[in-house]
């Protein structure tokens, strides 16, 4: 008897320690694995645009970083590299050829979010009346299979293109004063949508303003075709590059471009890239304002930029949705602000000639060392101010002419 009591009793016991393993093992397999280090979080921010926004993403290696420094331009570049960005190309036959430009919309913002700005060298964002500012796009060491949505063109887009000698991608434009003065410039590089342009200049079949989009590739196949031409050199010295950053005590964490109250833009320094990611404001139904991620939409990328720049010029008012901007005949030099690298650099701008990109200089009268990689150009009328209300924070407000 006292053997079957000792016997249930050790039985017990050992029962006990096997339900209390098992229930220590459940615990710890339903305790979620995290993937933190797995995956790229994309930052999210709802805070008011004056709120300093810590990038998420975690630390990898910047695509533009090299074993030694880059120097190069403003005349000579190595071969293979892009004169537009400092960086090697995959295939050096790409650079045969004229530079790809897009008209991309920013309004409505049902459009939004953009797609392809992710793959250019270089995009110029400007103001175009009302409130509002568009995009031109600028491919050339990268090809994009979608870029848009696409809208109308505007009378500085001859300017912009013929500086980079390139083609021009675009909806359409105003028949009266627009479109003359883009073809006067361009001539056949010009070229705006119909059906019969697809695949170059596709609309997806929804017949609307947010509908149409580019293929690069298929753009300059297209004007290929149509010029009798297999390759071009488009001689597009005139950038200079250097990867070891400018020395100076002028910090540039936040640049908030406004346009107006409810048209912001806002780039970020991410430290661990060494670049700027980009902000864009979205309004809720109860007509607040938000700052969330501009995103590109064919890869979900957060768009970037090794360098921003910030230049002056005078913009000719003719009426709320027709402006003209002076970008050729600027031999003498405007203000220019070069923000890479977490820090402002005060320059001027210049203009060369009709076929030469716009070129970049210190208050000293030497060449710009933009950062090796892509650059996004905000063009200010003369009146814009561009103020910095604490260390580190800069503001820009746009103002005609």
């Amino acid at each position: 008897m006292k053997r079957n009591t000792l016997f249930q009793s050790i039985s017990l016991f050992l029962l006990m320690l096997l339900l209390s393993a098992c229930s220590m093992q459940t615990k710890a397999l339903s305790t979620p694995i995290s993937t933190a280090t797995k995956t790229k979080a994309v930052p999210t921010k709802t805070a008011s645009i004056t709120s300093t926004v810590t990038s998420q993403y975690t630390a990898t290696a910047s695509p533009t970083a090299t074993a030694t420094p880059v120097v190069a331009g403003p005349e000579e570049y190595s071969d293979g590299m892009n004169p537009l960005t400092g960086l090697f190309v995959d295939d050096p036959e790409i650079l045969s050829r004229r530079p790809v430009l897009i008209k991309v919309s920013n309004f409505p913002r049902e459009g939004r979010p953009h797609a392809g700005l992710s793959n250019a060298d270089i995009v110029f964002d400007y103001y175009i009346g009302e409130g509002t500012n568009r995009f031109i796009a600028l491919f050339y060491g990268e090809e994009s299979e979608k870029v848009g949505p696409i809208r109308s063109g505007r009378l500085v887009d001859g300017q912009i293109v013929r500086l980079y000698n390139g083609i021009l991608g675009y909806a359409s434009a105003d028949q009266y004063n627009v479109n003359p003065t883009i073809l006067q410039k361009l001539g056949s590089r010009a070229i705006s949508f119909t059906p019969s342009k697809c695949p170059a200049l596709c609309d997806d079949g929804a017949n609307n303003v947010f509908s149409v989009s580019a293929n690069t590739s298929e753009m300059t196949k297209y004007y290929n075709n149509m010029a009798g031409i297999t390759t071009f050199d488009p001689q597009l010295g005139g950038m200079y590059f250097e990867s070891e950053a400018p020395q100076n005590n002028n910090p540039a964490d936040t640049i908030t471009i406004k346009y107006n109250a409810f048209n912001i833009g806002e780039w970020q320094y991410d430290e661990l890239e060494g670049n700027y990611l980009r902000w864009i404001e979205e309004v809720d139904q109860d007509n607040n304002l938000n700052m969330i991620p501009l995103l590109d939409r064919n890869n979900d990328e957060l768009i970037n930029a090794e360098n921003v720049i910030i230049l002056f010029a005078n913009y000719i008012h003719y009426n709320a949705t027709l402006q003209d901007i002076e970008l050729w005949y600027n031999y003498d030099g405007r203000r220019a602000v070069l923000f890479r690298d977490g820090i402002a650099q005060e320059g001027i701008w210049k203009y060369i000639g009709p076929d030469q990109p716009l070129q970049f200089f210190t208050e000293t009268g030497g060449p710009m060392a933009l950062k090796p990689g892509n650059t996004w150009i905000t063009i200010g009328g003369l009146s814009s101010s561009l103020e910095t209300p604490e260390s580190g924070r800069w503001t820009f407000q746009f103002y005609l002419p």
